[in-house]
C-alpha cells in the first residue's frame, strides 16, 4: 500500500481478487501516466519479496 499510495495520482483503479485454490491474490491497477512513472511503480512492485509484476501498455493518445 506504500507503494501505491505514493503513486495515487496516476492510479484510476484497482481490484483485488483472492485465487483461493493456489493460495494466491492477484491484483490489477489501472495507471494513467508516463512511462516513467509507471515503470518506477512497476520497478518498485517488483522489489517486494514474493510479488510478480506484469505491465502491458496501450499507445493509444488521448
Amino acid at each position: 500500500n506504500r507503494y501505491l499510495s505514493e503513486y495515487a495520482n496516476i492510479i484510476v483503479g484497482r481490484m483485488g481478487i483472492p485465487y483461493r485454490e493456489r493460495n494466491i491474490c492477484v491484483i490489477s491497477i489501472v495507471v494513467d501516466g508516463t512511462t516513467d512513472e509507471i515503470s518506477a511503480l512497476t520497478g518498485k512492485l517488483g522489489s517486494i519479496k514474493g510479488v510478480n509484476v506484469k505491465t502491458a501498455f496501450s499507445n493509444k493518445k488521448y
